[in-house]
């Protein structure tokens, strides 16, 4: 069972913010849901952010010369296991960064594919989404075939 600490937390909860309930007639990517995926695209980036520095610093606490190579071995291989993950979060910052310059230029919320909507919800579950479920799902099954 999950501790408070490992649970993972999803990205509206961690903006604490509710889901986007779209009003009869709106239009869509409006001021109001520009607005809201700021606001979970900047907390998701400060929390990515928060964790790179996390790392940071417990490394600098942790670098101990152990006198047994075990130990020492063990040690890498977990600050190895810690850098990718960082790795994996700075690449992860920066498609947020890319998604907030393409909200300033009202880019945002349309396939790059086929230019349709992408949908208020994918969008809350993936904010970064640049293809709608169709696109991306063709372009995955090409990725497959490719890889054969």
């Amino acid at each position: 069972m999950p501790t408070d600490k490992t649970k993972s937390i999803g990205l509206l909860a961690l903006a604490e913010l509710s889901p986007y309930v779209e009003k009869s007639g709106e239009e869509y990517m409006n001021e109001d849901q520009l607005e809201h995926f700021k606001k979970i695209l900047f907390a998701w980036r400060d929390q990515l952010r928060k964790e790179v520095d996390r790392t940071v610093h417990h490394m600098q606490d942790e670098a101990a010369n152990f006198p047994d190579p075990v130990d020492r071995a063990a040690q890498e291989e977990e600050f190895s296991l810690e850098l990718r993950t960082r790795d994996r979060e700075r690449k992860l910052i920066k498609k947020i960064e890319k998604t907030l310059k393409r909200i300033e230029e009202d880019d945002f919320g349309f396939c790059d594919s086929c230019g349709i909507e992408i949908g208020i919800k994918r969008l809350e579950a993936r904010p970064t989404a640049d293809l709608c479920i169709d696109c991306k799902t063709m372009a995955e099954i090409k990725e497959k075939q490719l890889q054969g």
